[in-house]
């Protein structure tokens, strides 16, 4: 019993870990995201929407003060999000 409470604290601490170790370094930068990278998904999510439409929408989400930009410390509010259009 006491092996398998070990096993199964280390899985948990080296997972939890790795876990860390990984949302450390998916930062977003602008290299990494950006309009044209995300385009084709974009246009497969939102079918109908102009191309035009979709840069508005990749602006307010990603660019300064949107959901996204990573300074918003307030979490996913409502305001910042998909009812500025």
């Amino acid at each position: 019993m006491k092996r398998w409470a070990v096993g199964f604290l280390s899985s948990i601490l080296i997972l939890g870990a790795g876990t860390a170790v990984f949302a450390a370094g998916t930062n977003n930068s602008v290299e990494s995201n950006n309009f044209e990278k995300l385009l084709p998904f974009m246009q497969k999510m939102h079918p109908d929407s102009s191309k035009e439409e979709l840069q508005e929408m990749y602006n307010s989400c990603h660019k300064e003060g949107g959901m996204m930009d990573g300074t918003n410390q307030e979490g996913m509010n409502s305001e910042k999000m998909m009812n500025r259009f």
